[in-house]
C-alpha cells in the first residue's frame, strides 16, 4: 500500500492528519460550513490552526453547533455559558460575532 502524499505542513498529530485528508481543500459551500470555518478562522489570530482544530469541539459547544439562527436570538446569553470562561479570546470573539 503507498502511503498517502500529503502536505509539508501537516505534522503527525493524528487531528490534523485528519483534517488535511478529510476537509483541507475541499469547498465548503453551506451557510453552516462557511460560519464554522469564519468562527475558526476567527479564534486563529495568532494561534496554530492545530490549537484552533483542538478546541473546534468546545467553540461547536459554545456556538450551539455553528447554528445561524440561534446564536442571533442568543443575544448576550452565550458571553455568561462559555464552557471555559478563563478562555478569554473565546469571550471576544463571542462578543465580536454578537455586536455584527
Amino acid at each position: 500500500m503507498v502511503a498517502p502524499v500529503r502536505c509539508s505542513w501537516v505534522s503527525a498529530d493524528a487531528l490534523y492528519v485528519q483534517y488535511h485528508d478529510e476537509e483541507w481543500g475541499v469547498p465548503v459551500v453551506s451557510e453552516h460550513g462557511l460560519f464554522e470555518r469564519l468562527v475558526l478562522e476567527s479564534m486563529q489570530a495568532g494561534l496554530s490552526w492545530l490549537t484552533v482544530l483542538k478546541k473546534r469541539d468546545a467553540m461547536r459547544t459554545l456556538f450551539f453547533n455553528f447554528d445561524i439562527e440561534r446564536l442571533a436570538n442568543c443575544g448576550t446569553c452565550l458571553l455568561y455559558t462559555s464552557p471555559s470562561p478563563r478562555d478569554h479570546l473565546a469571550h471576544l470573539v463571542c462578543r465580536l460575532l454578537l455586536e455584527k
